[in-house]
């Protein structure tokens, strides 16, 4: 079992707060994300959920046992950090079994603990070779088979794959996934590429300053952004931002293009509109709701992305189909899907029915 609540957690460093009173709860099983920028809490309180940082105000609990007074090593739990930490002298075997070895286990038992681990990520071809032998994906496999033996409660990603390239990323986000499915294990897991979070989460929290911003499923984020921060961080690339008035049941862009405005029965008054890249189609200038000037196009081979420029407002950015051609310096008119447009008020919260 491996459900974990935080109730109230703060953190402060002498006079500065940097966890501001999280409340949370973690599913037995689920495989929970934090992202945000850097500097806004997430892998401070990946250490206070393990014991490596002691919690200043709040509880946190595993398995309705509160273990805020707990060292590490009471947790039950297994972490999993973006350095591999391996001993360069031991061989792969050897590496994983450490932990066990220094707990006084049967080497019978730690030899099967190991294989089974082995067997799991791949690695049984792996076992006599030591790090120096390995690429950077088998080593982060080590650093995780190192965790599995100990069969935690839950596993603590702290941004594991950071350290490896674009390729290599990739291919880990999949066997990590592979590895969740397999063990049914609790994870949590801290990164600032929200790629990675969108990926492989079953649950995104979202965190901002020490402050939970929201909690949702990678659908739900995306569709439903709960403010501009949600919705700009997550997706990429990210959501375009317009200036946006509303009177009636229609929208105003500082007189460059209007719509219609779906939320004219409630008191909210929209400041800013935001639209998808994906979400808007190009037409003939004068067909849609803006018109623009294409500045660069990128091809990427199934995508084509437009960066774009609307006189008086901020660069777009449109998405379209690789298989388009649209030149640079071209004039084209910018449709947008309006069942897939967001409305956010004074204070950047979403606007809703």
């Amino acid at each position: 079992m491996g459900a974990i609540r935080l109730s109230g957690i703060e953190k402060w460093f002498g006079e500065l707060q940097v966890i501001k009173g999280i409340d949370l709860d973690v599913a037995d099983g689920e495989f929970v994300i934090f992202v945000g920028p850097s500097g806004c809490g997430k892998s401070t309180l990946l250490r206070l959920i393990s014991g490596l940082e002691e919690t200043s105000r709040g509880v946190v609990e595993i398995d309705g046992k509160d273990v805020t007074a707990e060292p590490p090593s009471g947790r039950g739990l297994s972490m999993v950090f973006q350095s591999y930490a391996l001993y360069p002298h031991m061989s792969v075997r050897e590496n994983v079994g450490f932990a066990l070895k220094t707990a006084g286990m049967p080497k019978a038992d730690i030899d099967e603990k190991v294989g089974r681990a082995a067997e799991v990520l791949k690695l049984d071809d792996y076992l006599d070779r030591r790090p120096k032998a390995l690429s950077g994906g088998q080593r982060q496999r080590v650093a995780i088979g190192r965790a599995i033996v100990r069969e935690p409660a839950a596993f603590l990603f702290d941004e594991p794959l950071s350290n490896l390239d674009a390729a290599l990323r990739v291919e880990m986000r999949f066997e990590i996934a592979r590895l969740h499915k397999a063990l049914g294990t609790t994870m949590i897991y801290v990164t600032h590429d929200q790629v990675e979070a969108m990926t492989l989460a079953d649950k995104i929290v979202v965190l901002q300053a020490g402050n939970i911003e929201q909690v949702g499923s990678p659908r739900a984020l995306y569709e439903k952004p709960d403010n501009l921060f949600v919705a700009q961080f997550i997706g990429s690339p990210k959501m375009n931002v317009l200036p946006c008035t509303a009177t009636g049941d229609r929208f105003d862009l500082q007189g460059k293009g209007s719509g219609v405005y779906p939320y004219a029965s409630t008191a909210s008054i929209p400041t800013k509109l935001g639209i998808r890249p994906e979400h808007i189609k190009v037409v003939a200038p004068g067909a849609g709701h803006l018109d623009a000037t294409v500045d660069v196009a990128e091809y990427l081979g199934a995508d084509t992305y437009l960066y774009v420029g609307v006189d008086g407002l901020e660069a777009m950015l449109v998405r379209i189909d690789g298989s388009e051609e649209i030149a640079e310096g071209s004039r084209i008119g910018l449709s947008f899907d309006e069942s897939r447009l967001h409305f956010f008020d004074e204070n950047d919260k979403a606007i809703r029915a």
